[in-house]
């Protein structure tokens, strides 16, 4: 009985096979090559992209208008601003002159209605009464061959009274601000395109909507139509020139 045991024993051990191991045949360069595909590097080639300076100056007399009232003669002098353009690339244009054009609102100043720069009907706007303008964008596109200008505008208008003792809540207006025509349902106006020194006119036509004052609601007939009219000098320079 014994040796049958034993017998079993070394039958049972001469038998056993260690678990196989997988041995992994792949060359460094295979390894570093699945590595790279499971980790890949970003692309962080770029294409050129030339960018330009633009500047924006407010000059001569223009008008603004609102509700029923004759408009105001504006003569917004010392306006200015600075932002940047790239050109729009898409095969489909026929020109490859229109520039996509951003305007930094941190630095775009449009001078207030006061005495020294509004007229209603002829008589500056009398010196308790001011209206602050808070640009929060001003962006679009200039065609450099054309000098049509296209430009996205929305600011903060405050009407303030007796040297801050009366203040409005905003008035929002937001408008496309052209070199072409701009038509409401009540108000238009026609600008004029890019000369050779940048020159333009600039015009818009918004909807202001009412806020949360009675007096100003019923003094401007809110809901109404409002009218942008600029004059303006655009220049555009090249960075890398």
């Amino acid at each position: 009985m014994a040796s049958t045991k034993i017998n079993s024993l070394t039958t049972t051990i001469y038998n056993y096979k260690s678990p196989r191991r997988y041995i992994n045949h792949k060359s460094q360069n295979q390894i570093k090559l699945i590595s790279n595909s499971l980790n890949p590097k970003p692309n962080t080639t770029q294409l050129p992209n030339t960018l330009y300076s633009v500047s924006f100056k407010t000059i001569g007399t223009g008008k603004l208008g609102i509700s029923r009232y004759p408009d105001f003669e504006y003569s917004p002098l010392g306006g200015s601003g600075a932002g940047t353009a790239k050109k729009i690339d898409d095969k489909n244009r026929a020109s490859n002159s229109e520039l996509s054009v951003c305007f930094n609102v941190a630095t775009l100043y449009i001078p207030s209605l006061t005495s020294q720069t509004t007229k209603f009907l002829g008589f500056p706007l009398p010196p308790f009464l001011k209206i602050d303008i808070s640009p929060e964008i001003f962006q679009g596109t200039i065609n450099q061959e054309s000098g049509k200008v296209e430009l996205e505008f929305m600011a903060k208008f405050f009407f303030t009274a007796g040297g801050g003792i009366y203040r409005a809540p905003a008035l929002v207006v937001r408008t496309v601000l052209t070199t072409e025509e701009s038509i409401g349902e009540n108000k238009r106006g026609k600008g004029e395109r890019l000369d050779e020194e940048g020159k333009c006119r600039l015009v818009g036509v918004a909807k202001v909507e009412t806020i949360d004052d009675l007096f100003m609601n019923t003094f401007l007939s809110l809901p109404a139509e409002c009218l942008a009219d600029l004059q303006a000098i655009i220049s555009v320079s090249d960075n890398q020139s």
